[in-house]
């Protein structure tokens, strides 16, 4: 197929190479490490860390990387890039340790704050997500040809709402954020899905919305919004602004909604948003 954008098949490749890199170590007892922030660390963190890294740096050697693996880069040097690459070698860690298949490789090219496209890719069974704003969206599994995905406005008759959550964070806002929600949009479904693929159930039409009422990083949700654009859909912070991503001394993200662009219920979820 022709790419929308010139780096985006090689970053494609890249991120099914992280992957490989990774699978040696899922299942096998690999050893944990806490960092400073008490989040764990893996050897297929590093792995893949190094794979993307030298590969990117392969692709274009201007472009700068922030990485989650290394990402103690000063705020003076990170506010004197105009793009970079945005990685998480390995999303959804704590998933991979529980030998859960819920985990992926996350590669984000943003220039001026923006996403310009993302790849998110899943080691166990070789699919791969990708799209950036303007661009569109795509889900290639393993051996087939890519196909373009697509956001949902309403869920299909008879399907109840479905809201997609995070089976190992949440919080008191974000609880009562789901409970105007039924209260205005009938009984919720809940799908419940590690790492960035929350984004891509999403993209492809098999959910209704995303809202993160809770701690994420940068590197957590780059990718996987590039994949949503594409596919027509949004994230907004709760002001309902565009979700960017500025130089900050911060690598944490505010909160956010992901929601398809043309939802008729928009102005709804915003509501309740401000409310909770």
């Amino acid at each position: 197929m022709t790419y929308p954008h010139p780096l985006l098949p090689g970053v494609i490749a890249l991120a099914h190479q992280a992957g490989e890199a990774i699978l040696p170590f899922w299942r096998a007892d690999v050893a944990v490490t806490a960092k400073a922030d008490e989040s764990p660390v893996t050897a297929a963190d590093l792995a893949a860390h190094h794979v993307i890294v030298a590969g990117l740096t392969a692709l274009d050697g201007s472009i700068p990387i922030l990485s989650e693996e290394d990402c103690g880069i000063s705020l003076a040097e990170r506010q004197g890039w105009t793009r970079w690459w945005l990685v998480d070698p390995l999303d959804g860690t704590k998933e991979f340790i529980a030998g859960s298949e819920e985990f992926t490789v996350n590669i984000a090219l943003v220039e001026q704050g923006r996403v310009v496209f993302g790849v998110v890719s899943t080691p166990t069974n070789g699919s791969c997500y990708y799209g950036g704003a303007g661009l569109g969206a795509w889900r290639a599994r393993a051996g087939e040809a890519p196909e373009a995905i697509q956001v949902r406005t309403q869920p299909p008759a008879g399907e109840a709402f479905t809201v997609v959550a995070s089976r190992r964070h949440s919080s008191p806002d974000q609880e009562r954020l789901l409970t105007g929600l039924a209260a205005s949009l009938g009984e919720l479904a809940l799908a419940n899905v590690g790492s960035s693929l929350k984004f891509c159930l999403l993209a492809e039409g098999a959910a209704d919305c995303y809202p993160r009422l809770a701690p994420t990083s940068q590197w957590d949700t780059a990718a996987a919004q590039g994949v949503l654009e594409g596919a027509g859909g949004e994230v907004l912070d709760v002001e309902g602004q565009p979700f960017t991503y500025p130089a900050r001394e911060s690598l944490l993200n505010t909160f956010f909604l992901a929601l398809p662009a043309a939802a008729p219920w928009r102005e709804t979820l915003l509501r309740l948003c401000r409310v909770a």
